[in-house]
């Protein structure tokens, strides 16, 4: 059992209030998932050629300047850090490909947690109270954003095997349920060159689905192919650059419900996370069909 929660921001004038909207969301879902959370935070409005990558570090006191300092180096420009504990975000001029490679090489004990012009990724071990107060995500602005609460069922309680997983660039997802064949999944995926990074089941999904966007499918006929592919009881909710995106499966055995009104939408495991929004009481309530994609853009 886990917990999800989504909310986009429709009126660019609120979009301050997404942390302190969001927040209490994430928190309530605690009790579907008291080990671990994470939070994928989305700026519709980041644009230019730079990239931004968050990153994890092993040890809360990490030294990110002189982490930068290598990054300018690397790359013959200048390196925008921004950093709070074990966390951090860089702006740099630097493809995705050479960063892992360079990561890889110099700094393994780094993870990487995102990648793009528009996301940026928050998880770790913990109750969700506990992370959220952490990293400060009342604090947090943006279009839009997804965030997860996780009781582990099939894999380790640490840091990397936290949703949001990430695949590509801005691209993101959350699941609650089981994928019964992830290692099916895995077999096909890696026979066209892409890497693990855990033995989670979420993570054979989200490379799924972003490799079916980088086939050339749309983010609907994406997840249409999941639902082809990926057996199990789900519910996935994405996040892209522009977009959410919902989906269960056929048999809808995971909760799931959303709410809708002029200023955003809404979406959450259950109800009484959603209590605490302005204008709930007037939203347009309802339980997503089961195999029925939702999309909502910003």
């Amino acid at each position: 059992m886990c917990g999800i929660v989504g909310l986009l921001i429709k009126d660019p004038e609120q979009r301050s209030k997404l942390g302190p909207w969001l927040t209490p969301m994430l928190v309530e879902m605690g009790a579907r998932g008291p080990e671990s959370a994470g939070l994928a935070v989305f700026d519709a409005a980041a644009s230019g050629g730079e990239r931004q990558y968050s990153l994890h570090a092993p040890a809360w006191e990490y030294d990110w300047s002189a982490f930068a300092r290598a990054c300018e180096a690397r790359t013959g420009g200048t390196v925008t850090l921004r950093s709070l504990g074990n966390h951090a975000v860089i702006r740099a001029d630097l493809a995705p490909a050479e960063l892992k490679q360079w990561l890889r090489a110099e700094y393994p004990a780094l993870h990487l947690l995102s990648a793009g012009a528009a996301i940026d990724v928050y998880k770790d071990i913990g109750h969700p109270s506990r992370v959220a107060d952490r990293y400060r995500f009342r604090e947090l602005a943006g279009s839009h954003a997804v965030g997860h609460t996780r009781m582990a069922t099939e894999s380790a309680v640490t840091p990397d095997r936290a949703h949001p997983f990430t695949a590509g660039e801005d691209f993101c997802l959350v699941h609650n349920g089981t994928i019964s064949n992830p290692f099916m999944v895995r077999r096909k995926l890696e026979h066209a060159g892409i890497e693990f990074q855990t033995d989670n089941d979420s993570e054979a999904a989200c490379r799924f689905i972003e490799w079916r966007l980088r086939e050339g499918d749309d983010l609907e006929g994406a997840l249409a192919r999941s639902l082809e592919e990926l057996d199990g009881f789900y519910t996935f909710l994405i996040g892209t650059g522009d977009r959410l995106a919902l989906l269960r499966d056929a048999f809808a055995c995971k909760p799931a419900i959303a709410a809708e009104t002029d200023t955003y939408v809404a979406v959450s495991s259950e109800f009484r996370a959603l209590a605490h929004l302005p204008g709930i009481e007037k939203a347009k309530l309802f339980e997503p069909m089961p195999g029925e994609i939702y999309t909502w853009s910003v």
